[in-house]
């Protein structure tokens, strides 16, 4: 037999000869099972704890004629108990309402896990009555039931309510009605807690990961010392702040993108979304509905509404990669929401404001698109409000060395290898190199050299053979790949470099470090024509 049951079967029924008053305790097994289902329901209702523990105290008061009830909940990692929620009380005497362990009737439940049933609270001293509500005459015949709420063998708070003594076995049934509740209460003060715990977990990752975002995507985060480079912190800089539309203007591969998030996270929507659209990889008959979104039934397939990117990005930014492949229908409807800052989704008769900022890139000439006729000159000129100009990689070489050494301790660290450095001829080879694919092809190759690299050091033979015989005709390149005696000519000059630039030209040292003599380290040399004082500088 269970809980509920046993209530059911040793209830005692309630008759007008009994005492009772007559909005008082439920009086058939009917109305007990009422009252349980009712408080079920508006504990599983809502997953705000203290709104369902209110809504049980008042059916509570319904149902058993409670003059008074609270729920106290123990403190996480504390000794002190709180009242969460009363029913009768006013907010100074909830306020009151703070025991210990062991304090007063309330503390002692807890303290016990054990509930505690008082006929008349006047005539016991254990109550402590710290709300300052219990006084009078007419609390004289006032009982007391106190219940705990356990989780298992813990108990975390004590449900309690006041009532007109009618009799112990009224109180005695009260009792057992109360138990079934505080049990059901414990299921939604832990199941609530957890769902709580988890939410504010959820919360603070979330909170960790836009910080990191917003650090990441901070200015002096971005690699790039050049004079060039520097020009375009300052422009982002001096832009962010703003509400302009930026128009980013590139080779593919120089970082538009980089740029874009720097713009966002150093801007007032930095706590907004950032959604990024690239206009060449979006079908040209969806282009307009992934934009602006679309009502059902707007075409054939458009089964729900569907909001579009500007709508997303309420609030934040949007950033339109590759805006010189937009079709021209699109372009003006684009020009109308930069203009009116208000567009309306496929099939609706509805506005929607445009609160976004824009910002545009695009790695094609514009200008020639317009003459054309492939883009419009109107659109061209509310995009081109303030133009950043990222240059190519072959004209910012001073950074190619840390961007490299950038990327080589990245996929270093992600295939857990233990590359600590570049070699000379390697990073002189990387500077030596046009780079038409800009940082994006860096990328690429630091990474295939990382995943061939398996000493501490990556060296020129790790490259990509474009780059170790980029000085060749592409007919030289494919005899060199195929020679053994030219791979191994590479890579014994290039530890003699090594050894040079780390010896400072100290041709003896150099000769010790590579285990072998001076006479051959000379010989070697000049078959290479390697110059040796030209590393003396490098000391």
């Amino acid at each position: 037999m269970n809980q509920t049951d046993s209530l059911i079967k040793n209830r005692t029924p309630e008759t007008p000869s009994g005492g009772h008053i007559s909005d008082a305790p439920p009086s058939n097994d009917i109305e007990v099972l009422n009252c349980l289902y009712q408080v079920t329901r508006a504990l599983s209702a809502t997953l705000d704890l203290k709104a369902a523990l209110k809504e049980v105290m008042d059916i509570l008061a319904h149902t058993m004629g409670m003059q008074r009830g609270t729920v106290t909940i123990l403190k996480p990692y504390s000794t002190e108990l709180q009242i969460e929620v009363a029913h009768g009380l006013t907010a100074e005497a909830r306020k009151r309402g703070r025991y210990r362990l062991g304090e007063g009737i309330t503390g002692r439940v807890v303290s016990t896990g054990e509930p505690l049933v008082v006929p008349k609270i006047a005539e016991d001293p254990r109550f402590l009555n710290k709300t300052r509500t219990r006084s009078g005459t007419k609390n004289s015949e006032t009982g007391f039931i106190c219940v705990p709420i356990k989780d298992g063998s813990r108990t975390i708070g004590a449900l309690s309510v006041d009532k007109l003594f009618s009799g112990k076995g009224a109180l005695e049934d009260d009792l057992q009605l109360l138990t079934v509740i505080s049990s059901l209460i414990s299921q939604s003060v832990v199941r609530l807690q957890a769902a709580h715990a988890e939410r504010e977990a959820l919360l603070a990752e979330n909170r960790k990961l836009k910080r990191a975002l917003s650090e990441k995507y901070e200015i002096k985060n971005i690699i790039g010392k050049s004079g060039r480079m520097q020009e375009v912190f300052d422009l982002v800089l001096r832009v962010a702040e703003s509400n302009a539309t930026v128009l980013l203007r590139g080779e593919s591969g120089t970082g538009k993108s980089l740029i874009a998030k720097a713009i966002h996270f150093n801007c007032s929507r930095r706590k907004g979304p950032f959604v990024i659209v690239n206009c060449s990889a979006i079908p040209e008959s969806l282009i307009e509905s992934e934009l602006f979104g679309h009502e059902r039934g707007a075409f054939t397939g458009a089964v729900s509404r569907k909001s579009g990117k500007f709508e997303q990005a309420k609030g934040g930014t949007i950033f339109l990669d590759e805006i010189g492949e937009l079709p021209h229908h699109v372009q003006v409807k684009l020009l109308n929401v930069i203009q009116d800052k208000e567009f309306q989704p496929l099939g609706s008769s509805r506005t929607i404001k445009a609160d976004v900022r824009i910002i545009a890139a695009t790695n094609r000439n514009l200008e020639e698109a317009m003459e054309s006729g492939h883009f419009r000159e109107d659109l061209y000129y509310r995009l081109n409000v303030f133009p950043v100009y990222l240059p190519p990689l072959r004209d910012r070489r001073t950074d190619i060395p840390l961007l490299a050494e950038h990327f080589m301790k990245k996929f270093a660290r992600d295939n857990n290898k233990n590359i600590v450095r570049i070699s000379q001829p390697a990073i002189d080879a990387l500077l030596q190199f046009q780079w038409p694919g800009n940082v994006r092809e860096l990328q690429n190759c630091m990474e295939r050299a990382v995943l061939i690299c398996d000493e501490e050091v990556l060296r020129i033979h790790h490259l990509p053979p474009s780059l170790q015989f980029h000085d060749m005709s592409d007919q030289e390149v494919g005899n060199a790949k195929k020679s053994l005696t030219d791979m191994v000519a590479h890579f014994e000059k290039e530890l003699i470099v090594e050894a040079l630039s780390e010896t400072g030209g100290n041709q003896t040292k150099a000769a010790k470090q590579l285990d072998t003599s001076l006479r051959i380290i000379n010989y070697k040399i000049k078959k290479y024509g390697i110059d040796a004082t030209s590393f003396k500088k490098k000391v």
